[in-house]
């Protein structure tokens, strides 16, 4: 197989702004290291997640030049020498986690936080902020350390392109929605509060069905995105409406409150009601608190950051938030926060999508642009489009 030598990625170039930008081909190297455990992918698909709009948006400290991505897809076109279970030509599913597989928290299954990829704390992802300095995937070509570890081989190449819309979200979304699921003990018969109807939102109402929710319930303030849930069998609620979210669960359940709830929002939430406009960053939390049932669970794969500089208020500034917690302990709730381990549940999900039985880029309403499109992807997305965003790099699957 011919390797090119060119290479063009999507980089963060200050608040509000993403670029194309011609950057370096990756190399089998770690800085001055060569990286034999490595391998070299042409990119496939690459997504456009909510956690980059954050970075986009300046709410964190993401350094400008950063190159974005960390829903990944790919074809092996080099091997490292260490790689053994691996060749050129298979087609693989790309964690966002970066683990090494060797340490305590990877044996333990915990490789959301490795805690050999990244000297500033625990935990590593390609392309974003304080999470090891790793280069983004919204790319043509890209490098990925601890291949047979961390990657997930399709089993058959051809049909892997064939759905490949679906597989491509077992990078993150899939895989970040059926963990809030869980975690948040979502089982048979099971009702469930989704907050948020972005990808991930979505993603997380398809994930309640496939572990036999009884009845699903989206909440989010742009009609179009509860427009996408009802789509696939979920309750809607708007939060514009100026009235109480227990007393909105009860027109649809006949009780306040529900068996589960995931929050699929994260550190930028809103005010609910009239003052739906202005941003309080636990406005979400508290609402979970106020409607999970006595002894119930909260899944939180929305995501919360250490600081932002773009918050309300200086509190909120350093991650320190207006928690009504007495409430959450009180009801014996129990909260699970922190990345999703992909790993944990990536092999699964790909069955369910090979065998039929989940049909999640529908759900999350999958468009796919041309990665010169990704700018304006950007600004779609973070004006409240009603998709999720696939990026092409090579313009393979376009509709």
């Amino acid at each position: 197989m011919a390797i090119s030598t060119g290479n063009r990625g999507v980089v963060y170039t200050g608040p509000g702004q993403v670029e194309v930008h011609s950057i370096a081909f990756p190399e089998l190297s770690l800085g001055k290291r060569h990286c034999q455990h490595g391998v070299i992918l042409k990119v496939l698909t690459t997504n456009i997640c909510g956690s980059d709009q954050h970075m986009v948006r300046g709410r964190t400290t993401a350094p400008s030049g950063l190159v974005l991505g960390h829903e990944i897809t790919g074809e092996i076109i080099e091997c490292g020498r260490d790689v053994e279970f691996l060749k050129v030509g298979d087609i693989v599913s790309v964690p966002f986690n970066i683990a090494c597989g060797r340490c305590r928290n990877c044996k333990e299954g915990r490789t959301g936080i490795c805690l050999n990829v990244n000297p500033a704390r625990p935990g590593a992802a390609y392309g974003y902020v304080d999470m090891g300095g790793w280069v983004g995937g919204q790319a043509e070509y890209v490098m990925v350390p601890y291949a047979d570890f961390n990657l997930l081989k399709f089993p058959d190449s051809d049909q892997a392109r064939e759905k490949i819309r679906d597989l491509t979200l077992l990078s993150d979304i899939f895989p970040t929605g059926f963990h809030g699921c869980v975690t948040a003990g979502v089982g048979p018969g099971s009702t469930v509060y989704i907050a948020g109807a972005g990808p991930v939102g979505l993603a997380a109402a398809v994930s309640a069905q496939l572990l036999g929710a009884a009845c699903v319930i989206v909440g989010d303030m742009i009609p179009e995105r509860l427009a996408q849930a009802k789509s696939f069998g979920c309750e809607t609620i708007d939060l514009r409406q100026d009235a109480e979210l227990p007393a909105l669960l009860e027109q649809i359940l006949g009780v306040p409150e529900v068996d589960a709830a995931v929050d699929c929002v994260g550190f930028e939430a809103h005010c609910h009601g009239s003052c739906h406009h202005e941003e309080k960053p636990a406005a979400v939390l508290n609402s979970m608190m106020d409607i999970t049932r006595a002894g119930g669970q909260i899944g939180i794969p929305g995501l919360y950051v250490t600081e932002d500089p773009g918050a309300v208020d200086e509190a909120s500034k350093q991650g320190n938030l207006s928690m009504r917690f007495g409430l959450g302990w009180a009801k014996s709730h129990s909260f699970h926060t922190g990345q999703c381990p992909v790993m944990k549940y990536h092999r699964q999900l790909m069955q369910a999508i090979l065998f039929d039985k989940v049909q999640i880029a529908k759900a999350v309403n999958v468009q796919v642009i041309s990665l010169d499109e990704a700018p304006k992807g950007y600004a779609d997305f973070d004006g409240g489009a009603a998709k999720k965003f696939v990026i092409d790099p090579h313009a393979e699957f376009a509709a």
